[in-house]
C-alpha cells in the first residue's frame, strides 16, 4: 500500500514521520514543490528505521506526481499561512490555486484515492477539492474537527488534573477560532458529564480555551503548530487505511445533515476503507443548532470568495 503526502513543511512532515512510525503502509510517498525538500526530510526521517523499529519506508520526490501513483490516501497539507497584512480574499486564493492543482495531478495518478485536507482555510479548502474533484462525496475528508478535539481534551485534562486518555470530547462546526463548536454538554469522563466535575464557568473558560488554541500557539511559537496537526492527520489516515471505522469528527460534504447543505463542516462521521461512511447525529439542543446554524454563515462567507476566483 502506498500513502502521499503532499507538502513537506511542518505538519506534512510530521504527518509523513507519524504515518511511517505507525506502519500504516509499506511506503509513504512526501511531496513537495520545493527541489530536494522533501527528499531531506524523507532521508532524516529514514535514518531513524532502526532506532524507532520501523520498516515502512518514506519516498521524497519533488513535483514528481508520477511516484504517487496507486496511491490509497493523498493528504494535502500545503498551501501557506496567512501572513500580517493578508485578507482573507488572498489567502484564499493562493491556496485555492495550489489544492486545485494538487487534487488534479493527484487523481491523474491515483484516480480511486481518497483525499484528505489539512490546508487552510481547512473547511473552504475542502469544499473546494470536493467540487474539484467530481469525487464521491465519502472520499473528500477534512482533517480539522479531530484537531480541535484534541485540544479539547487537553485543556479540559487541565481543568481537570486528569488523564486525557479517560476523557470524550469533540468539536464540530467549522474549523476556526469564531467557528468551531466545543460541546461541552457532551463532554465526559469515563462515561459521566464533565458538568459533574467542573462549574459552568470554568467549562465556558476551557470551551474558550480550546477556540483560540490555535492562536494561542502561532502567539507563541511565532508560526502556526505543526506536531499535533500531522498526528491527526496520521490518526485519520489510519482509520481509512485500516477500516478501523472510527468517529472523528471531520470536514464533510453536507446534504441536509445537520440543517445544513452544499458546504463542508465539521460533524461527527464514522471514517473506514471507503473514506467517511456515515454522519452521527448528536442531536443537538437549541442552543448548538444555533451556534452551528452561525457557523455555517461564516464558513460559507468564505467559500464566497472562490467564485470570484
Amino acid at each position: 500500500m502506498k500513502i502521499t503526502v503532499v507538502g513537506a513543511g511542518n505538519v506534512g512532515a510530521t504527518c509523513a514521520e507519524s504515518m511511517v512510525r505507525m506502519e500504516l503502509a509499506e511506503v509513504i510517498v512526501l511531496l513537495d514543490i520545493k527541489e530536494g525538500f522533501a527528499e531531506g526530510k524523507a532521508m532524516d526521517m529514514n535514518q531513524t528505521a532502526t532506532l524507532n523499529g520501523f520498516s515502512s519506508v518514506v519516498h521524497g520526490v519533488t513535483n514528481d506526481y508520477a511516484a504517487t501513483a496507486g496511491s490509497k490516501v493523498v493528504v494535502i497539507t500545503s498551501g501557506i499561512p496567512r501572513k500580517p497584512g493578508m485578507t482573507r480574499e488572498e489567502l484564499i486564493g493562493t491556496n485555492a490555486g495550489i489544492v486545485k492543482s494538487v487534487v488534479d495531478n493527484a487523481l491523474k495518478y491515483s484516480p480511486e484515492a481518497i483525499i484528505v485536507v489539512i490546508s487552510n482555510p481547512m473547511d473552504t479548502m475542502t469544499y473546494l477539492a470536493a467540487k474539484q474533484s467530481g469525487l464521491p462525496k465519502n472520499r473528500i475528508i477534512g482533517m480539522g474537527g479531530i484537531l480541535d478535539s484534541a485540544r479539547f481534551k487537553y485543556f479540559l485534562s487541565g481543568a481537570l488534573d486528569l488523564p486525557v486518555s479517560d476523557l470524550q470530547a469533540t468539536v464540530i462546526g467549522g474549523h476556526g477560532d469564531t467557528t468551531m463548536i466545543p460541546l461541552t454538554r457532551i463532554a465526559s469522563y469515563q462515561s459521566t458529564p464533565v458538568s459533574n466535575y467542573l462549574s459552568a464557568a470554568k467549562l465556558a473558560e476551557v470551551k474558550s480555551a480550546t477556540m483560540v488554541g490555535g492562536a494561542t500557539l502561532t502567539g507563541l511559537l511565532g508560526t502556526s503548530a505543526w506536531y499535533a496537526p500531522g498526528a491527526a492527520g496520521a490518526v485519520l489516515t489510519a482509520s481509512i487505511v485500516r477500516d478501523q471505522k472510527k468517529i472523528f469528527p471531520c470536514s464533510v460534504y453536507l446534504e441536509g445533515e445537520y440543517g445544513e447543505s452544499d458546504i463542508c463542516m465539521g460533524v461527527p462521521v464514522v471514517v473506514g476503507a471507503n473514506g467517511w461512511e456515515s454522519i452521527v447525529d448528536y442531536r443537538l439542543n437549541e442552543e448548538e443548532a444555533a451556534e452551528f446554524a452561525k457557523s455555517a454563515a461564516a464558513v460559507r462567507a468564505m467559500n464566497v470568495v472562490l467564485d470570484s476566483l
